[in-house]
């Protein structure tokens, strides 16, 4: 009569590392660098034409402005004790990095938008970014909105729009990046770092802003 209750036990630990593993793996900030990435060089059409020395120029601008510079700015926010930990555990937390973070992202738009040689999606997906940071930001005053659900959902969101304005089926990508959403935001839920409610803001956030950027721009 024991032995489940302990496989119970085993269980809870190794659940909780994968959720962390998950949550890792695909933070926000690493999952427009994994989109631009397949994008620029594996996607057959989105950047043909393109040099492999202008392909690596897009990758490398998007890693600088999406994913240093915000990542910088909070690690710098907390050598200064201005956030009590860089995971941004609480509403008051996420105020600064939120708002560097949206102005990294408005820059990263205004570099694609201002060179005409950049397909529009890479537009789009900046903007919506941008405003899916400004919405974050808003949303955080009443709630800790879940910014990895932010993410994925985005994800998702762009892949849809992507599918209908291009000229190839993304039935592939289109679902493995659904299945990976309900995974984060699975793992979310099972390190107890929102609630359902929160999850399901953050999800909202990240399909608005996506195709609201994809209808403004």
């Amino acid at each position: 009569m024991m032995e489940p209750a302990q496989q119970t036990k085993t269980a809870e630990p190794i659940t909780r590392v994968s959720a962390l593993v998950i949550s890792y793996i695909l933070h926000p900030l690493f999952i427009p660098i994994y989109l631009i990435y397949w994008l620029v060089f594996i996607h057959p059409t989105a950047f043909a034409g393109f040099s492999l020395g202008q392909q690596w120029q897009t990758l490398t601008i998007s890693i600088v402005n999406l994913l240093v510079f915000p990542l910088f700015s909070t690690l710098l926010l907390k050598a200064l004790g201005f956030v009590t930990s860089i995971h941004l555990r609480t509403q008051k937390d996420r105020i600064i990095p939120l708002i560097a973070s949206g102005i990294f992202f408005f820059w990263c738009y205004l570099v694609f938008k201002e060179q005409i040689t950049y397909p529009r999606m890479l537009v789009v997906l900046t903007f919506g970014m941008f405003l899916a940071s400004s919405a974050a930001l808003l949303a955080n005053i009443y709630l800790k909105v879940s910014i990895h659900a932010m993410g994925m959902s985005g994800l998702v969101a762009f892949l849809i729009w992507l599918s209908w304005n291009g000229n190839i089926m993304l039935a592939g990508p289109l679902m493995i990046s659904i299945l990976l959403a309900g995974l984060v935001m699975s793992a979310r839920l099972a390190l107890n770092a929102h609630r359902p409610a929160e999850i399901m803001v953050g999800a909202s956030i990240g399909i608005l802003s996506q195709w609201v950027s994809a209808w403004v721009v």
